[in-house]
């Protein structure tokens, strides 16, 4: 899928079907990326991001109540039950660093500096990092409780407020 919306002049939004997630393309010189191009609105990325899903989710979770599918950013701290990720051994931040460590992502995503996805692929203390923090469709009792909550209360393209599980903080943004 690819869509014009409101972009400068050759360039074009693209969905990732390996990452996920929506990227620029610039039909003269062939460059891709994730950053959008300058002066780019990030309302548009959520707007394509919610027509991709609402067009091509095969599954159909967004009319099935019952699933949802996520992608989020996890944030641990020497309380988390297992305090120790791919990117760190011994994970030994307070609960307050890590909140601030995840309110730091999600001023970037707000802004329209980044996107979860991306963040998520090298910032986040899940193993799900390797899939932009993609954690596919899920259905209740699957999850930790304050997880499922916030997860099935956004809607399609919306971000939550920071989460917190036993896991540690989390911002989750459902795609499905």
């Amino acid at each position: 899928m690819a869509s014009n919306y409101d972009l400068p002049n050759d360039w074009e939004l693209r969905w990732s079907r390996s990452r996920n997630l929506p990227y620029f393309y610039n039909r003269v010189t062939a460059e891709s990326r994730w950053q959008a191009p300058e002066g780019v609105d990030p309302a548009v990325v959520l707007a394509f991001q919610k027509e991709y899903q609402k067009q091509h989710d095969q599954e159909g979770a967004q009319a099935d109540a019952k699933r949802v599918r996520v992608s989020h950013l996890l944030v641990k701290h020497q309380e988390s039950r297992r305090p120790s990720s791919w990117r760190e051994e011994t994970i030994t931040r307070t609960k307050d660093e890590a909140l601030d460590r995840l309110q730091v992502f999600e001023k970037k995503i707000k802004a329209g500096d980044a996107q979860l996805g991306e963040l998520a692929a090298t910032e986040s203390d899940c193993s799900s990092s390797k899939k932009s923090g993609d954690l596919g469709f899920f259905e209740r009792g699957q999850m930790q409780p304050q997880f499922e909550k916030a997860s099935f209360a956004l809607k399609v393209g919306e971000m939550s407020e920071p989460v917190w599980t036993d896991s540690g903080v989390h911002l989750i943004v459902r795609t499905g």
